[in-house]
Order: C-alpha cells, then sequence, then structure tokens
C-alpha cells in the first residue's frame, strides 16, 4: 500500500510539472493526490507497520500492534489515523487562511488603484536606473506583499512605462530574480518562509538577521552584471500617463502594506497563531475601505431586495477583493500540503530524511534543495523537508533551507511563483529565460549561499 501512495505522489507531481503540456491545471491532480493518498491510507491502516507523531516528530511505538479500534480512551490505529489527519488538516488551514487573508489586503489596495502610487515616483528614462529601481521595488515588496504579488505589480507598472515585449523581458526577468530574493528574507514574503515560519521553525527576528544580507546579494550581484548588457543600456521614452488616479489609492496602500507587516509584530506581543493578526489586519483594511469608499455594507441587512444587495455587494471593497482572489492557488496548496502530509504519517518522510543525514552533507542537501526547487514546485520540497528533520526551532538549517527554496527557483522560469506569473503575463518563453537570464540567477543564487555559509562559521 505505501508503494501505490508513493506511485499516486510520483504521478501527480509529475502532472503538476507536465501542467502547460497536458493543459490541466495543476490544482486537479493536487487535490486528486490528496484525496487518493488518504483514501489509501484509511484502507489499508492495518497493513502500515510504522506511523509518524507529529507532534513529538518521532514515529509512534507499537503502532503495528494496535487494534484498529478501541474504547474512547484507548489507543487505536483509527484514533491516530483521525487525529492526524485533523492536526494537518488544521495546520494547512492556518496556512491557507493567512494567505487569503494577505491576499484579500492586497485586492483592496488594487481596488483603489494604490499601486499607481509607485509608478508616480519613478521619474528617470534611463533603463539601466529602471532596472534598480524595479529590482530594489521588487525586493521591498516580495517581503511585504510577497513574490508572486510584487511581480504582478511591477509588470504592471512596467507595461505602462516601456511599450515594447522584447525590451520588458529583459526587465521581467530581474524582477523575478529580485522577487524571489526579497521574499526568502521575510516570514510573509513567500509561501515556503510562511510555512516555515507558522510551522515554528523559524522566528521573525532571526530570520531577518540570517537571510537578509545573502538574500541582498541574491539580487544585487545579478542586477550589477545586468545594468551593464546592451538591453539595459539604451533610454526609454515613457507614455503620458494615463491612469485613473483614486484619490485614496496612497492612503490604503501604505495602510495595506502597514497591515501586512503589523501581523510578525502582533504575534511577538501576543503569541497568537499569524492567521489570528492577519484577521485583524484584514478587519482595520477593510473598514477603512468600507468608510472611503462611502458605502454601508452588510451582508445580513434583510431590508434589502435580492438587486440592491447584489448591487451593494458589487461595489463593495471587500467583496471585489474577495471575488478577485486565486482559489486555484488556495486549492494547489491544501492539496499538496495534504498530500505530503499523508506521506509523512507513514514515516516516509522522516525515513528519508534520516538516510540524507547519514549520507550527505546537510548543507549540500540544502543546497541542492535550492537547484530542485527550480524544476519542482518548492512548496512540497519545503513541506517535506519539514517532516525529515527533527531540529530545533531556528536551527540554522531551517533558515538556509528558507532561503535555498526562496530563490533557487529563480534559475528556472517555472521554478517560481513569480516566474510563471511572469511567463504568462509577458510571453517569455522558456528558452529565452534559460539562455538570457538562468546564469544571472544563478551567480546570485550560489553568491547568497556562499555568504550564508560564511555567516554560519562565524555563528
Amino acid at each position: 500500500m505505501e508503494t501505490a501512495i508513493v506511485i499516486v505522489f510520483i504521478l501527480g507531481y509529475l502532472a503538476i510539472t507536465l501542467e502547460h503540456s497536458i493543459k490541466i491545471d495543476k490544482l486537479v491532480p493536487a487535490l486528486l493526490m490528496m484525496a487518493i493518498s488518504w483514501a489509501l491510507i484509511a484502507f489499508g491502516l492495518d497493513n502500515f507497520p510504522n506511523w509518524f507523531d507529529s507532534n513529538n516528530h518521532t514515529l509512534v511505538s507499537g503502532f503495528s500492534s494496535l487494534p484498529h479500534h478501541s474504547d474512547l480512551h484507548g489507543a487505536s490505529k483509527m484514533r491516530w489515523f483521525e487525529e492526524t489527519l485533523l492536526h494537518h488538516f488544521g495546520k494547512t488551514c492556518e496556512i491557507l487562511v493567512f494567505l487569503i487573508g494577505a491576499m484579500t489586503i492586497v485586492e483592496i489596495i488594487d481596488h483603489f488603484n494604490g499601486f499607481a502610487t509607485i509608478k508616480r515616483f519613478i521619474k528617470t528614462k534611463k533603463k539601466n536606473i529602471l532596472l534598480w529601481i524595479m529590482c530594489i521595488l521588487a525586493f521591498i515588496l516580495s517581503a511585504i506583499i510577497d513574490n508572486l504579488t510584487a511581480t504582478i505589480v511591477l509588470i504592471t507598472i512596467l507595461r505602462k512605462l516601456i511599450k515594447e515585449n522584447k525590451d520588458r523581458l529583459w526587465f521581467a526577468g530581474l524582477i523575478i530574480i529580485a522577487a524571489n530574493a526579497g521574499g526568502a528574507w521575510s516570514p510573509i514574503g513567500d509561501v515556503t518562509t510562511t510555512m516555515l515560519w507558522m510551522g515554528k521553525k523559524v522566528s521573525t527576528i532571526k530570520l531577518i538577521r540570517l537571510l537578509i544580507l545573502p538574500s541582498l546579494l541574491c539580487m544585487l550581484i545579478p542586477t550589477t552584471i545586468a545594468s551593464f548588457l546592451k538591453p539595459f543600456r539604451q533610454e526609454f521614452d515613457p507614455p503620458e500617463d494615463d491612469s485613473d488616479d483614486n484619490k485614496y489609492g496612497s492612503t490604503m496602500l501604505y495602510l495595506g502594506l502597514s497591515a501586512i507587516v503589523f501581523v510578525p509584530i502582533f504575534k511577538t506581543i501576543t503569541h497568537l497563531p499569524p492567521y489570528v493578526g492577519m484577521m485583524l489586519s484584514l478587519a482595520i483594511v477593510t473598514l477603512v475601505g468600507e468608510i472611503l469608499g462611502s458605502r454601508k455594507f452588510s451582508i445580513h441587512n434583510l431590508d434589502e431586495s435580492t438587486e440592491n444587495q447584489t448591487e451593494t455587494h458589487s461595489s463593495s471593497p471587500i467583496f471585489r477583493a474577495l471575488s478577485k482572489i486565486e482559489m486555484p492557488s488556495i486549492l494547489f496548496f491544501l492539496g499538496i500540503l495534504m498530500t505530503v502530509a499523508a506521506l509523512e504519517s507513514l514515516g516516509l518522510v522522516f525515513n528519508l530524511g534520516k538516510n540524507i543525514q547519514e549520507s550527505i552533507p546537510i548543507n549540500l542537501f540544502v543546497i541542492l534543495l535550492g537547484f530542485g526547487s527550480a524544476v519542482i514546485d518548492n512548496v512540497p520540497l519545503v513541506a517535506a523537508s519539514m517532516g525529515m528533520f527533527d531540529l530545533e526551532i531556528d536551527n540554522i538549517v531551517w533558515h538556509f533551507i528558507a532561503y535555498s527554496a526562496g530563490t533557487g527557483g529563480s534559475m528556472l522560469i517555472i521554478g517560481s511563483a513569480a516566474g510563471v506569473v511572469a511567463m504568462g503575463m509577458e510571453k517569455i518563453s522558456f528558452f529565452w529565460y534559460f539562455r538570457n537570464i538562468a546564469w544571472l540567477a544563478l551567480i546570485g543564487y550560489l553568491t547568497g549561499a556562499g555568504s550564508f555559509l560564511l555567516l554560519q562559521a562565524y555563528l
């Protein structure tokens, strides 16, 4: 039965990797993997020799000899199964609720055209200066609103500045590198760092302290090299600004970004799970958005007709924001995280981690993990890593994993969410990126990894 579950995982993962070739959204194989894996576990529960206790990070002693069912207070295989499934689902939902909150805040900012504020600060006509502005903005924004959203925002702005698609390709490639680098050092900058943070593997202060320099070098070195390349030696003529400014755009931008940044602070003060702070931030941003939008919105208003309610909903910032959330991405994360959890529950991931630790140096494994994230989605890689190693919070390995998984995906355009979205927005071909951008990303990744290992030697 274990073999069957592994085969399901491999086939599902292959379908996810070949998403664009088979033209099936990756959420479909992810959800199928999750459902089939847990169903197989339920059917073959009596045949598994091991069971992994996620709370204590150890294999359950004598699991094979436990009865299938027992009384209310006794240990049994079914009891372990139900508690483990509920545990993993709860942890996964914490991440998903957190992401939904962050996505909604970003969409509310966009509702008020808040990101147009950024464009107004760009006055240059030199491409190399514009490159530095875009990369620095990507590095900073991705640490706050995550690398995917930062990439979308900056490429949208770039489209309004540079007309020619062939010129934008180079900028988009460097934005991907900068956005992934920026997301690695922030607990809210990338799904993988968020997972490690919410999984109590890293703390906010130490994550920033250890990764800010490697991540910065990962962005600075490729950007410096690229600024001397031919595509960035010219000037450009930005078109006239035809955007419709919203008088509350700047207010909502600063409020929204501040609200997201507040989340780690809230967690540090209260020690509550991060999603609680994100819900508080969302409530505040929504309240201000509703007030500034001059709309009185209540989902429980029974005095209005259905037509009036529909009209009110459509004009509400929160309603519009929720309607634009990328639910396919949320469902994909649900499927992939719960699938990895199924493999972890059988002790497969834990045993793999023990074998890796005995075979190769752990730092070499983490570096290879970065190369792997260029080919394979980094979410399941990090999820698997979290189940492999029994290490205390803020162990140096967790921080290295955060860096490698976050920045290694830049080496191929399919290796990160930022790369995939840029690929779609600007029609960047896989081979164009491989020829022109991949070597810059490789240099940045290795430079950052090298600096991290040097820091580790002196810590």
